[in-house]
Formats: structure tokens, C-alpha cells, sequence
């Protein structure tokens, strides 16, 4: 097994007034070459966005694009004319393909929305776009992984078009589990929505990151309530 830690702190991050956003890896202003991507994961990004406030309409393509809301709401347009709110509990995954144009804003005009966006290279390039969105329970991931996002669908997950798994849990104090990778030659980012555990018998709180790979299952315990955001991707 061979892993890279990266504390919260190591971040990169940037004020915009209406916007502050932590950078995982390398985006916009924030360039570290040690800091480019883990795999075929490019970008994990941690955003807060004002009230009222939001990205205006801009262009992607070839890129897997998946948005995880933590509080609030967002406001979702594109360049096919869908028009949707993904709110709390909703996953959302975009695939860019042959070129699309979206912007996404609060969807509130009084309370702020903290959201996660992550950037996945796709398996195949160059194909027609694809949107998709979908509320997930959270009595699911108790205590166990649930899979929101893959490349088969499984358990009524979103489709992704790369060979990645995403997996939620939710881990009461001193419960344990076992994670187990769903193809030879990937890895897994994870990444500590909240709270305070073990993972491949490293320390990790809030925020923080661990990546592994060369690993066929990764064991996780809880010091205290956790949430866990896994993303398996291949690594080349």
C-alpha cells in the first residue's frame, strides 16, 4: 500500500468576497506542480458561496463535472436548457463531452451554500453531453459505504463515464469499516467531510485528505462521528 497525505492547511485558497474556495489540487490562481491531480481526479474543490451570488455561464468539455451540495442550495443552468436546483443530500454529475456551457449560483438570497465540485477526466472523449442529478438518504451511508456515483450504476448510483466509484459514509463513534476497491489499478482519494478517524492507520480530521493506492481494501475507524467522501479513480 502507498498513500499521500494532505492536511487541510496545505490547501490552496482564494478570496473573492462573494467567493472563498479551498483547492485540493492545482486551479485558477493556485498552481503547485506537486499538486496536479491524484489519478484521474483533477480537481476537488471546497466552495462557499454568498447569498445571491454565483459563477456566471462558461464552458467545459471532455471532463467529468460532479457537484455535491453540504448546505444550501444550488441554481443550475446550461447550454442544453435544463434548469435545476441541487439542493442538500443531491449529488449532481455533468458529463462535458463535445463542449457545454453552464453556471451555477446560491439559489438563496439569504443564506450562503458550502458545495463541493470535483473535476474527473473522462473515459471517453467527445461525447454528447450528459446531465444527471439524484437525492440520496442519508440512513444509507450509516455505518456503511454508499455508492452515488459509477460506472455501472450500482444501487441506483450516477452514471460516470470513467472506470470511478464515489462512496459516502457516515461513521458513529468507534465504529469501523472496510473499504474495498472495485478495480485493480485504482486508487482512492478520501476525503474527511467532518469529524475525526483513523484510515490505513493514519490520523485524519475535518478537511483533511489521504490518497492510497496498491491497495486492494483500506480499514477506517471512527474517533468520533465522521463523513467520508471516497473517490476511486484509475491512477494512469
Amino acid at each position: 500500500m502507498k498513500h499521500i497525505i494532505h492536511k487541510a492547511d496545505t490547501r490552496g485558497y482564494a478570496n473573492h468576497g462573494w467567493l472563498k474556495s479551498y483547492h485540493t489540487f492545482s486551479f485558477a490562481g493556485y498552481h503547485n506542480p506537486e499538486r496536479a491531480n491524484f489519478g484521474m481526479l483533477r480537481v476537488l474543490n471546497d466552495d462557499f458561496v454568498d447569498a445571491g451570488m454565483g459563477f456566471g455561464k462558461h464552458p467545459h468539455d471532455n471532463m467529468e463535472i460532479i457537484s455535491i451540495p453540504l448546505s444550501g442550495a444550488l441554481h443550475h443552468q446550461d447550454s442544453t436548457g435544463r434548469d435545476k436546483i441541487i439542493k442538500t443530500g443531491d449529488v449532481q454529475i455533468m458529463s462535458a463531452g463535445t463542449g457545454i456551457y453552464h453556471s451555477e449560483a446560491n439559489a438563496s438570497q439569504d443564506e450562503p451554500v458550502a458545495f463541493l465540485q470535483l473535476w474527473i477526466f473522462s473515459k471517453v472523449n467527445n461525447i454528447e453531453p450528459r446531465y444527471d442529478q439524484k437525492l440520496f438518504s442519508e440512513e444509507e451511508r450509516k455505518n456503511q459505504f454508499q455508492v452515488v456515483v459509477s460506472p455501472t450504476q450500482e444501487n441506483d448510483s450516477l452514471f460516470i463515464n470513467q472506470d470511478a466509484w464515489l462512496s459516502l459514509i457516515e461513521l458513529e463513534e468507534g465504529k469501523e469499516a472496510i473499504y474495498n476497491m472495485h478495480k485493480d489499478g485504482n486508487g482512492v482519494y478520501c476525503f474527511i467531510l467532518d469529524g475525526d478517524l483513523n484510515i490505513a492507520s493514519e490520523s485524519l480530521s475535518k478537511r483533511d485528505a489521504i490518497g492510497i493506492w496498491d491497495a486492494s481494501e483500506i480499514s477506517l475507524k471512527a474517533h468520533q462521528k465522521s463523513a467520508v467522501l471516497f473517490i476511486e479513480v484509475p491512477m494512469n
